[in-house]
This record gives C-alpha cells, structure tokens and sequence, in this order.
C-alpha cells in the first residue's frame, strides 16, 4: 500500500503563508538568495496580486511540508501536483533541484501573467458533468480543470465566462465561483507561454524521479526526465485532469494521500476519486496524525 503527497494550484494563498514554514527560515533564505530578492516578501497581500508571486509561495510551501514530513521519517510513494503544484511535484519526487524549479516557477508566472494582465480568469461550475457543460461553452471559454465528475473549472475571458456561468445555473449547476486566479490557465490561450516556458527548460538537467511523478494533466506516472519537462512546461495551456489522475493513483494500490499546504481542497477532490483509502489535509489535521495513518499502512500491526 502506497502513499502520495499532493500539491496544490492556485487558489488557497493567502497572507503570511511563507511566515510559519517548518525549516523556513533557510529555505527562504535559499530562494531569495537564486531569486536576487527578498522572498519573505512575496506573501504580502500586494503581491499575492501577481501570478508570480502567489505561484512561487505555493512552490516554496508545497517543498517545505513535504521536506519536513520526509525529516519524520514519512517517505511517500509518488507525488503529484494539480498546476503549478506539480513544481513542487517534481521537486520532492527527485526530477527536479529547487533551485532549478525557483527559477522556471519565476518565469512561468510572469510568462503567465504578462500574455493576460486583467480580464481574463477561471470560474469553477459545480454540479453539472463535462458532457453536459460542454455544450454551454461560448466563444472565448474552455473547460480547464476536470477536478471531479461534477466539478469543473472553466478558463476565458471575464465575458465569456459570465455567459457560462449564466447558463449553467440555467441548465441545474449547482453553484458557480470566480477562482482568485487572475489569468486562463490550462486551454488554448496559454500555447504560446507555454511554448517559451519548454525552451527555458532546455537549458535545465532533470533526473529520473526517485519518487513516482503522476502527472496532474494525463493521468500518468512519468518517469522520463524528458517527459516530466515536457509536463511541467506545458500543464499550463493542458486541461487538468485531476480525477483522472486520483482514479489512477488509486488503482496504482495508493491508499494514502496527504495534501501539501495551503487549503484542502484537493484532499475532498481526491476522496471522490478514492474507492478506498484515506485522504487527509496537513493543514488541518497536522503532522502528527499524517505520520499516524502512514505508520499504520506501512505496518497494520502498529
């Protein structure tokens, strides 16, 4: 029986995220000193405006959590990031150094953010499948996130996204929320960002993960370090497929995820995908209880 540790996309920052990380203090100092920049910064509320911002603190987070789980003595099994988590992803999996992933999240932020200042975002549609939101789309929209069987994130502009919104209420959604994500990840808009953020990585040395590395967009376990580049640089124009990558982490004997701070979001969407096992959020049921339930898989007798 396996354990996976999980990563999450934007959407869960918030204020003072970098301020109580376990072994913060060097790992900030680490990133500031790649980065040529005060990296406690970049959780203030005025910088969590950017994408850059907000994109490496969930980076450095995700790194921290994980790091500190593993100093426990928590070894996992695979990894997996949805969007930017899958930096993270990489990094705890072995693929890919933290140095090396500072300086790609840097410039995916601002490739990101610079293609679509304002106007342009992701709204989630609860309660309607893929087959029956599709037909909903308009001109301008796609379907971005494929979280759950009837939870769905749509990417487009802030007219067109309104208008899908609209309908889908109409049609019997359940309820429809504007992400606190400023740019349409994860569809066609994103190609050309996409495609310069793959030739910065040509100049970057991946390693064969020591950790399986699920990828959040396909669904599946990467072990080429060629593959895992070519994820990582092009998840933001590819839809997320995040059940698809639960269901299959599942029947690859997973039977415990752990969810990265900050939030919990991913651990409700992995518990749906999960026809058993345990699913549990580190921010809200703390390490003690993650190194609990992983002790008990690893030896049911404990």
């Amino acid at each position: 029986m396996k354990i996976l540790l999980t990563f999450p996309g934007q959407g869960p920052q918030r204020p003072g995220m970098l301020q109580q990380l376990p072994d913060g203090e060097a790992l900030l100092a680490q990133a500031s000193d790649v980065l040529g920049e005060q990296v406690g910064d970049l959780d203030s509320v005025e910088a969590l405006k950017h994408t850059r911002a907000v994109q490496l603190c969930l980076l450095i987070a995700g790194v921290a959590h994980a790091r500190d789980l593993q100093a426990k003595g928590l070894e996992p099994d695979m990894t997996c990031g949805l969007s930017i988590g899958a930096f993270p992803a990489a990094v705890v999996a072995g693929a890919l150094s933290f140095d090396a992933a500072l300086r790609l999240v840097a410039l995916r932020g601002e490739l990101m953010e610079q293609a679509y200042p304002e106007g342009y975002g992701l709204t989630a549609i609860v309660g309607l499948t893929q087959r029956e939101l599709e037909p909903l789309l308009v001109e301008g929209s796609w379907i971005a996130n494929l979280n759950a069987e009837r939870q769905l994130v749509i990417a487009g502009s802030e007219a067109a996204m309104q208008a899908v919104a609209e309908r889908a209420m109409a049609a019997g959604a359940q309820k429809v929320h504007r992400l606190a994500v400023s740019v349409p990840s994860h569809c066609a808009l994103l190609a050309e960002p996409a495609s310069k953020l793959a030739d910065a990585f040509s100049n970057v040395t991946l390693n064969r993960p020591r950790y399986a590395y699920l990828s959040g967009s396909s669904g599946r376990v990467l072990w080429q370090p060629e593959q895992i580049a070519d994820d990582l640089a092009y998840n933001m124009s590819r839809t997320v497929r995040w059940h698809e990558a639960m269901i299959a982490a599942n029947e690859r004997d997973v039977q415990l995820a752990i969810e990265m701070p900050p939030g919990a979001v991913l651990t409700g969407l992995t518990r749906q995908a999960f026809t058993s096992g345990e699913t549990l959020s580190l921010e809200q049921g703390g390490s003690d209880l993650a190194l609990t339930l992983a002790k008990r898989l690893r030896d049911p007798r404990s």
